[in-house]
């Protein structure tokens, strides 16, 4: 993007890694695999001659995205600690993806407490509320 000089964004953060008698810190994106550009439309092919770019994902609402893309970078630039979560909202079906529920679905109950899913049994008409590590769910569509 730089060598054709296309306007682009990659926030990176910085993680720390502790092992046994050491601490090591690293630079990483922080969203892996995506880089943000502004590349006019009429240049859109030159992006995809260098064979470093699998796709480009199309902005339909350009002034939200831009606004968003400023708070990325507030963000990051604030040095907080940040890392990111999956979005979910209230009744989002999500299925748990690792650990001794691995394959369980349910949705979730209260989005200001993702940690939480609830697991229905229909005929009893009762849900379980069981506490899953964010990590561990993957929202269905």
């Amino acid at each position: 993007m730089a060598a054709e000089r296309f306007d682009h964004y990659l926030p990176l953060i910085t993680s720390v890694r502790h092992y046994a008698q050491q601490t090591k810190k690293f630079t990483k994106p922080l969203f892996p695999g995506y880089v943000f550009a502004c590349v006019p439309l009429e240049e859109k092919s030159r992006i995809y001659q260098q064979d470093l770019l699998a796709r480009a994902i199309f902005v339909s609402d350009e002034t939200t995205f831009l606004r968003q893309l400023a708070d990325v970078k507030a963000i990051v630039a604030s040095g907080y600690e940040v890392s990111v979560m999956p979005l979910f909202t209230k009744g989002r079906r999500v299925k748990i993806i690792s650990g001794p529920l691995f394959g369980l679905e349910g949705f979730v109950d209260d989005p200001s407490n993702p940690h939480g899913i609830v697991l229905s049994v229909d005929v009893l008409r009762q849900g379980l509320l069981v506490k899953v590590p964010v990590e561990s769910l993957l929202a269905l569509p």
